[in-house]
């Protein structure tokens, strides 16, 4: 069976970007830069005031003289005549610095009688002004193509004085979640055989945090006709369908043949990892299919591992972006792993990560805690607290 590396690699080697298109920078929000995003000007675009004060010629005050007002500068409303000797214009923070002033003195320290002012001793040498260009330069990459467009993020894509953006389209994924015994959450208690369907809406709370589309989400009978049905329209509609469960050997596993008339090519069958054995990915021309574990857990799990990056691919981030595990500390110890490469569901402390206590596919409730993945190799050594291990945000 591949392992999670071999998995990822082809995964990554199949899959074709959609495109992209222009929209608007209030609409930008999740999406992918489909290029790089380059500052129009400098910032700032002159010296300008870091503090509310009054903009003077350095050593003006030497004796601690009065000078004399000759106007204001704010953010928008410049001064526009010369600073001289015994000279001083109240300014504000964010100001241009006015011509011939080279030092902003903090109102703290002023003491304005009409229109003169002096300054307390103590203000010292610092002059308060951020100079131009000092942020970023006109020109400058300010975000690399590939970017997903974070609130953090788009700061950056604001003051590049941009009104629109090119970004990635949208990645439209259809949602199948297979089993006899599913029901819509809140009808489960009715029927005494039913479980509450938990996977659907977590998973297309999860497509539409990375900028797709979710177009349906369906639950199906372990029936191969309704299967098929749903399989033909969600291929025929989607860019990306994401399917739970079915995905084992037995009888009621269908999901991989309900796909059988969309002429789907397997790319990879089963995993060497745990969580995850069942999970399948395959092209039906340009459209990619996504099986996934039927419990919820492995479910969420995978789709972390998997899911997240399919979906940054089809926007034409890189993969790596995703899958950026880093050395972290436990705060507890890791029992040994078995022959399959493991992902521990851990929650962060101040004193590093805690494996939570039920690792089991099924369990449900842990994942409320869980806000990282361990990633151990197969045949591993138990970890013992204070040992650092490959954390992923989870």
């Amino acid at each position: 069976m591949p392992g999670f590396d071999q998995a990822i690699t082809l995964l990554a080697d199949r899959v074709t970007p959609l495109g992209y298109e222009e929209v608007a920078l209030d609409r930008a929000a999740g999406r992918y830069l489909a290029e790089d995003l380059c500052a129009r000007s400098d910032s700032p675009r002159t010296d300008v005031s870091i503090m509310d004060g009054y903009a003077v010629m350095h050593g003006a005050t030497t004796g601690n003289g009065k000078l004399v007002v000759i106007g204001e500068a704010r953010p928008g409303a410049p001064f526009k005549g010369v600073v001289g000797k015994h000279r001083a214009v109240r300014i504000y923070t964010g100001a241009s610095i006015p011509e011939g002033a080279d030092c902003v003195i903090m109102q703290e320290y002023a003491q304005r009688e009409g229109n003169e002012v002096s300054f307390a001793s103590g203000h010292g040498p610092a002059r308060h002004i951020r100079p131009e260009g000092s942020d970023f330069r006109s020109g400058e990459v300010l975000l690399a193509r590939g970017t997903r467009l974070t609130p953090l993020k788009l700061v950056g894509a604001a003051a590049a004085d941009r009104a629109t953006l090119t970004v990635a389209k949208r990645p439209r994924v259809a949602i199948i979640a297979t089993g006899d015994e599913l029901a819509q959450p809140g009808e489960a208690y009715r029927t005494e055989t039913a479980i509450p369907d938990s996977i659907s809406h977590a998973m297309a709370a999860l497509c539409k945090a990375l900028g797709a589309e979710v177009i349906s989400a369906q639950r199906c009978r372990d029936e191969l006709p309704e299967l098929r049905r749903a399989a033909e329209d969600a291929v025929a509609a989607a860019d990306c369908v994401v399917v739970t469960g079915g995905a084992s050997v037995g009888d009621h596993d269908l999901a991989r043949p309900m796909f059988a008339e969309t002429g789907m090519e397997l790319v990879f069958s089963k995993l060497a990892i745990k969580p995850g054995r069942p999970v399948w990915f395959g092209l039906a021309g340009r459209k990619c299919i996504l099986g996934l574990p039927g419990n919820p857990t492995s479910a969420m799990v995978t789709a972390r591992l998997f899911l997240r990056p399919l979906l940054a691919v089809l926007q034409g981030s890189g993969i790596g972006e995703e899958l950026r595990f880093m050395p972290l500390e436990l705060a507890s110890a890791l029992p040994a792993t078995g022959s399959r490469e493991t992902f521990f569901r851990a929650s962060w402390t101040s004193d590093g990560l805690v494996p939570v206590a039920n690792q089991q596919s099924g369990a449900q409730s842990p994942l409320a805690a869980a806000d990282w993945l361990i990633r151990r190799p197969a045949g591993s050594a138990a970890a013992e607290k204070g040992e650092r291990v490959d954390a992923l945000p989870f």
